[in-house]
């Protein structure tokens, strides 16, 4: 077999492979077995029929086209190994000649990995938020502690901002009740913004029994995004009491006997949340720091079919579960669908200049994937996913999900080591040390942050969870 590679462009190629008949002899072997086990001519048993009685019943063309079929993938394979190519997806095959007994000749575009020049990362400075805690943060953090242990009784008097009322609620659109438009006894807390809009105007004043109508657009529903006139009645008026902030309160609130010791576990935990997010924006503004120093061609192809994948997880997946789609999630957000589209095409495009370069980095920096270090990422993905550990590892197993978390793995030790390189200052010029910070529960920050993993691989590790046996495509994807 010969071949040949002509680049087209930085990020695909054509291949031109001539294959020699005898080279094609063990597929069209094959291919007769094959027929032969398909077929019945009379005279003949079954798996038995001569090469040249297939050829004069059904044609010597659809043996070879079997056979050809069959070889190509060998073939192909073959040529891009010779050419020590790094494809992605699918290659466009053409046969361009097939001379019986003589030659096969095909070509194959297919998209390739950039070829990728990493510069010196070492002169990378980056400046992030210092580290401070303020007495309002303290206050706001012992506060939310507070309203978790806080209480409600009724009161007989107007609902007012922060109160809980019950209420029933009526939709009308057109002057029609609608079928999913009517709810009872409902829970709501005046100023949660947790409802429709317009309902704390409405409610606020009114006492257990008092009713009100406001016009609001809908949310969610059968008539989304419609206007509609809606009733309200107040059933019941509860007030939330909050504990006296003493040591009673920190003894009822944690394994502290006085709220000073309290207050003092709360900037520490502070701390070491503000250190955490710290370090998360060093390695964002390093990465960041690190692509503008390469250039990084993106395959056409590539980039269409990611943008398409992150656009469907988004519209399938995660608005799915928020019972939104994308026109309410646009309005939310106030955009339009072109801002959108241009937004999401940014992102791609940075997802896959991000794996690009890391991966090239791996390589250049010859980094591997220990046991060890792929159990504790699968853990920490299973936990996010909502599965056991076990549960989840047999899925993305059962998928061929594996290869795409050891890269998960090994692109984030590559920003380890950019990030170790850089110099790291914070706002008021202090050298920041990022080595073993740990989050507010304890847990080593990591070179793993979301901007390392692409979002529609990590959102095919959690599909092949969930779905095994459709994840070729993504595993495919993956792997490439």
């Amino acid at each position: 077999m010969k071949s040949a590679v002509e680049n087209l462009n930085p990020t695909r190629v054509r291949l031109t492979v001539e294959v020699p008949f005898e080279e094609l002899k063990p597929s069209l072997d094959a291919a007769y077995k094959k027929i032969n086990q398909q077929v019945t001519v009379p005279g003949f048993r079954k798996g038995k029929i001569p090469a040249r009685i297939i050829d004069q019943r059904f044609g010597r063309g659809a043996v070879l086209e079997e056979a050809v079929n069959e070889a190509l993938p060998k073939f192909y394979t073959d040529a891009v190994n010779e050419g020590e190519l790094n494809p992605l997806g699918q290659p466009e095959v053409d046969i361009t000649e097939l001379k019986d007994n003589e030659l096969l000749t095909f070509t194959a575009e297919v998209d390739i990995r950039p070829a990728i020049e990493i510069p010196d990362y070492s002169g990378i400075e980056v400046t992030v938020d210092a580290v401070e805690v303020s007495d309002e943060d303290l206050d706001k953090s012992v506060e939310q502690l507070r309203e978790r242990f806080a209480t409600t009784s009724p009161v007989e008097r107007a609902a007012a901002e922060g109160d809980i009322v019950v209420i029933d609620l009526e939709a009308k659109v057109e002057g029609e009740v609608l079928e999913d438009g009517v709810a009872t006894g409902v829970t709501y807390t005046i100023g949660s913004g947790e409802l429709l809009e317009g309902i704390d105007e409405a409610v606020t004043g009114l006492e257990a029994g008092g009713e009100a109508t406001f016009t609001s657009e809908l949310k969610g529903g059968s008539a989304q995004g419609k206007e509609a006139e809606v009733s309200v009645k107040v059933s019941e008026v509860k007030a939330r009491e909050l504990p006296e902030l003493d040591d009673d309160f920190a003894q009822l609130a944690s394994e502290f006997d006085t709220l000073e010791e309290l207050r003092a576990d709360s900037r520490k935990r502070l701390e070491r949340s503000k250190k955490f997010e710290q370090a998360t924006q060093a390695q964002e503004k390093v990465l960041d720091a690190l692509l503008e120093l390469v250039e990084v061609p993106i395959p056409e192809k590539l980039l269409e079919e990611e943008i398409n994948t992150r656009k469907h997880n988004l519209e399938h997946h995660q608005l799915g579960q928020m019972g939104l789609n994308l026109e309410s999630y646009l309005q939310m957000q106030d955009k339009t669908a072109e801002e959108f589209d241009a937004e999401l095409k940014e992102q791609a495009e940075k997802g896959i200049r991000t794996q690009f370069v890391l991966d090239e980095l791996v390589n250049k920096e010859q980094l591997s994937v220990g046991q060890e270090e792929l159990t504790e990422h699968l853990m920490r993905r299973a936990q996010s996913s909502g599965m056991s550990p076990d549960q989840f590892a047999q899925a993305v197993v059962e998928g061929g999900q594996v290869p795409m978390l050891v890269g998960e793995v090994a692109r984030g030790k590559a920003l380890a080591v950019v990030v170790e390189a850089a110099k790291v200052v914070d706002d008021k010029g202090e050298t920041v040390d990022l080595d073993d910070e740990e989050d507010e529960t304890g847990e080593t920050v990591e070179a793993t942050s979301e901007a390392v993993e692409a979002p529609a691989e990590a959102e095919a590790a959690t599909e092949a969870a969930e779905e095994p046996a459709e994840s070729q495509e993504k595993q495919d994807k993956a792997e490439s």
